[in-house]
């Protein structure tokens, strides 16, 4: 019988329960966590100790127990981990939160604080008088989005802009900045944002650093333009003298794996010149977008319309259909159609979840690049869809994981459990580092990945009080059992929260506590002061 089932034993012989409910007319605490084991997000070694909070700060941290008279509510923690708060570094959460306010598939992972990176989507405007607005439990930083400005300024245009709507352009990063947006972010791997060119992001970074701001970019290419993507996000922070964040860095096809080392050379170098340029991965070796992702670009300027027009004309329908064959070879998943499944099939639901190697066969035709490809064009003038793309490697992954300003995030997005298809990294990015890449396959140490979750990224955006467990820190806190953490959603069967957070504390509020919901709202979002 191990430690964890003697202690277990223990403790249901004895009638005591995980939480207890202090009966006191007059508590020094409102939170006593007892006889954990302290992560505490700085990379230090694991420690026991008791955690006091009160209101919404951490107050006592004492190596011996804590009397429990002195609380309001106990959390016996024995020989579980207690961490700060997981910081996710990029979500597809835009204007939405309203809708799905528990953020469930995030608490349940641990995560506390969201940054919702607005690559491609919607950004709030004005931003201060929408999330002021906001009741959640999550903690939520904001940006402003230059995906949304442009089309605002320049709807899908691909041109340059002009001095007017260039001064439009800044005007809106301008305002989103002080109305308390984290910094500029870009989403250059999707029209309309990749018709901007490096100069371009430039002129609107250097306003968002002027006000101490970051840069948050999807990269222009994951896949053959990989090394330069990374090239041009060192550049604008060169230039615009900003911090740089890269999310979801990976080296999609199977061209390109192996390439996380020349990426991180690429970021080391940058940083020993003094860019600070660092970057957040999620742990799959299948990304999801939108499925215009197979088609160059250009073809899709002016949207849907625009691509149906341009197949029309011959020539220029042998150009796209050529170039979405070396998109396929170069940056997806080669020309094996079982590598690409559907996640939001709008046009034929039954197959959501399923592959285009699966619809192929069901219409009759053969499995075929030259199928894969008509069939993309078809389904995007249907609308499009959201696909899941099997085109990374997983020695990639450990690469990056142990690379020492290597982040996590989740790219993940509000749902409802149980449906439509999501990614599993919806419901398990958190877990499976902390239960497969730490505990079972030892990658990296359960110190170092808190440090990934917490600490760096509270450093990286300026969360003085958060990542950190400390006194005077803020109470955003994960308890969780190493022992039993798992990411237990898949790509055929997601809609599975993990297993082993126990309890979830934002702000010095329990949002889940025993396994289960609270209900309570307790997250603030972000906003970046300004002198």
């Amino acid at each position: 019988m191990n430690n964890h089932t003697l202690a277990s034993t223990f403790f249901l012989l004895f009638g005591l329960l995980t939480v207890t409910d202090c009966k006191k007319t007059s508590t020094t605490y409102d939170l006593i966590i007892q006889n954990g084991i302290i992560v505490d997000g700085t990379g230090a070694p694991a420690y026991r100790a008791s955690i006091a909070v009160k209101k919404d700060r951490i107050v006592k941290i004492s190596k011996e127990d804590i009397a429990a008279a002195e609380t309001v509510k106990l959390i016996n923690a024995i020989d579980l981990i207690v961490s700060p708060g997981f910081i996710d570094m990029h979500t597809n959460v835009e204007v939405n939160i309203q809708e799905y306010p528990s953020a469930e598939n995030f608490i349940r992972q641990g995560i506390t604080t969201i940054m919702a990176s607005l690559h491609s989507g919607d950004q709030a405007f004005p931003l201060d008088i929408y999330a002021d607005t906001l009741k959640m439990a999550p903690n939520m930083g904001y940006f402003a989005g230059h995906t949304w400005i442009r089309k605002q300024v320049m709807g899908l245009e691909n041109k340059s802009p002009s001095t007017e709507e260039m001064d439009s352009m800044k005007y809106y990063v301008e305002a989103t900045m002080r109305q308390g947006a984290l910094g500029l972010s870009s989403g250059l791997e999707y029209v309309p944002g990749n018709y901007a060119d490096e100069a371009e992001i430039v002129e609107l970074a250097l306003i968002a650093a002027q006000f101490n701001g970051i840069y948050f970019t999807h990269m222009r290419n994951e896949g053959s333009g990989l090394l330069e993507s990374i090239r041009e996000s060192i550049n604008i922070g060169k230039k615009a003298n900003i911090s740089v964040q890269i999310n979801h860095l990976k080296a999609t096809g199977q061209t390109q794996w192996g390439w996380s080392k020349k990426a991180l050379t690429l970021i080391d170098s940058a940083r020993q010149e003094g860019v600070d340029v660092s970057h957040d991965i999620y742990p799959y070796t299948a990304f999801s977008t939108i499925s215009s992702i197979l088609i160059p670009q250009w073809a899709m300027e002016g949207g849907q319309e625009g691509l149906r027009n341009r197949l029309a004309d011959k020539t220029t329908s042998l150009r796209i259909k050529q170039e979405m064959a070396e998109l396929f070879k170069r940056d997806a998943g080669g020309e094996d159609l079982t590598k690409i499944q559907f996640r939001d099939f709008k046009q034929n639901p039954t197959f959501s979840g399923k592959t285009l190697a699966d619809y192929a066969t069901h219409l009759g035709l053969p499995l075929t690049l030259e199928t894969g490809i008509d069939l993309i064009l078809d389904l995007e003038l249907q609308g499009g869809f959201i696909g899941i793309f099997h085109a990374m490697s997983e020695d990639d992954i450990e690469h990056f994981l142990q690379h020492p300003t290597t982040m996590i995030d989740s790219d993940g997005d509000l749902l409802n459990f149980g449906e439509g298809h999501p990614h599993p990294r919806c419901y398990g990015a958190f877990p499976k580092v902390l239960g497969h890449f730490v505990r079972d396959q030892k990658v990296i140490s359960l110190e170092n990945a808190i440090h990934k979750m917490t600490y760096l990224p509270a450093e990286k955006i300026g969360l003085k009080d958060r990542g950190h467990i400390r006194k005077g820190a803020i109470a955003d806190l994960v308890i969780f059992d190493f022992a039993t953490i798992n990411d237990n959603s898949t790509y055929t069967d997601p809609h599975h929260f993990p297993s082993g957070i126990k309890h979830v504390l934002i702000n010095g509020e329990m949002v889940l506590e025993e396994e289960e919901l609270t209900g309570q709202l307790p997250g603030k979002w972000m906003r970046r002061e300004y002198k």
